[in-house]
């Protein structure tokens, strides 16, 4: 059975404050404008929510989903289901991320974006994770730049549990242990 470290990575007062000023530093540059947000599902529902009330401006909000995760690993193969109507054509576009680890899922969502015809396309992902990038993408906004490990709470989950969480919290195994990350041992098998 997998749990979490009990003492949050980052504590929901330490997200909320660090959401306001994105979303203020955001309202800066994109003044003038009426931005798509684009959440990508699931994982970053809750931030996009959050990001967006708290931006203070004209903008409309979307969702897409795009997945690259089976368990702990990513599949190095990106699935996008696209939004039924969206229409980035001509549109400032602000992604929002939950995490950008590998940098694939990024990399395909913005090819796509600018493909339909964004004019612009801004990225902002809570947490950043350039220790494990292997596509080179560049994010316009991170909240906060996390160290290798896999991170549950505030939308992200493992197996579609911990998703509810209000504070950041890394994995660990049932035996107490930090949850290996691919090419650092195999995860922890789960019993049922």
């Amino acid at each position: 059975m997998m749990r979490i470290d009990p003492e949050p990575l980052l504590t929901a007062e330490q997200i909320a404050a660090r959401v306001r000023e994105l979303a203020a530093e955001i309202r800066r540059d994109l003044a003038g404008t009426r931005p798509l947000v684009l959440g990508v599902l699931k994982g970053a529902a809750f931030f996009t929510a959050d990001l967006a009330r708290a931006l203070d401006m004209d903008a409309e909000v979307d969702f897409i989903r795009a997945r690259s995760y089976a368990g702990t690993a990513s599949t190095g193969a990106v699935a996008v289901s696209e939004t039924e109507g969206l229409s980035p054509s001509g549109r400032t576009i602000l992604l929002v991320e939950d995490i950008v680890d590998t940098g694939a899922t990024l990399s395909v969502l913005r090819s796509r974006l600018a493909a339909a015809g964004a004019e612009t396309v801004r990225v902002c992902a809570l947490l950043d994770k350039p220790s494990r990038r292997t596509t080179p993408v560049t994010l316009d906004y991170a909240g906060f730049v996390v160290e290798d490990h896999f991170v549950v709470g505030y939308g992200l989950d493992y197996g579609e549990r911990f998703r509810t969480l209000p504070a950041l919290h890394v994995l660990k195994g049932r035996d107490g242990a930090e949850c290996p990350r691919p090419g650092r041992g195999k995860p922890p098998e789960e019993k049922t």
